[in-house]
């Protein structure tokens, strides 16, 4: 039962830290811890697209599904369900990667100060 509620902590954090890419710029204007964070997190994105890799936190989250009971196809609840279709998107790698750029570049706009 830990193994289960871990791993569906982890998705949630997971489906968080994304958010924070996403709109992490508009805090960071005001906090610069917030945008440190923010921009070490884009430069890590850009990171594991160009070489293919997982985001650390997917690892820990099949780990810990696998701890929990390796033979059932799906053990999480029924939030975490849709959840897991956010963070986890059917899309190829390619489009992710530019997508990632395009975040990469509205929040660098939106760091350089101008009014949108």
């Amino acid at each position: 039962m830990f193994y289960r509620i871990a791993a569906d902590f982890v998705v949630l954090l997971h489906f968080l830290w994304i958010l924070f890419l996403i709109f992490g710029a508009f805090i960071g204007r005001k906090y610069k811890i917030s945008k440190i964070f923010h921009i070490a997190g884009l430069c890590f994105a850009i990171i594991i697209q160009i070489f293919g890799w997982y985001c650390p936190l997917t690892y820990v989250e099949v780990w810990l599904r696998q701890k929990h009971d390796p033979s059932l196809l799906y053990s999480g609840s029924f939030i975490i369900h849709y959840v897991e279709k956010i963070v986890y998107i059917e899309l190829s790698q390619w489009i992710i990667f530019v997508l990632t750029v395009i975040l990469v570049l509205g929040s660098l706009y939106i760091y350089s100060g101008r009014r949108l």
